[in-house]
């Protein structure tokens, strides 16, 4: 039996608009609004870099 084509995932890349926690922290650090030390539950929203 053969697959549909809307199965299958041919490289197709999607942006994400929410991100996970550790994302988030990477994202703070680069910016600059995050040190180390500072709470990591709590975080302020940030959107992804495009």
């Amino acid at each position: 039996m053969s697959q549909h084509n809307s199965l299958q995932g041919a490289g197709l890349v999607v942006k994400r608009n929410v991100l996970k926690r550790f994302e988030r922290l990477e994202l703070l650090k680069k910016r600059g609004q995050w040190k180390a030390g500072d709470r990591i539950v709590g975080l302020r929203k940030t959107k992804p870099d495009v």
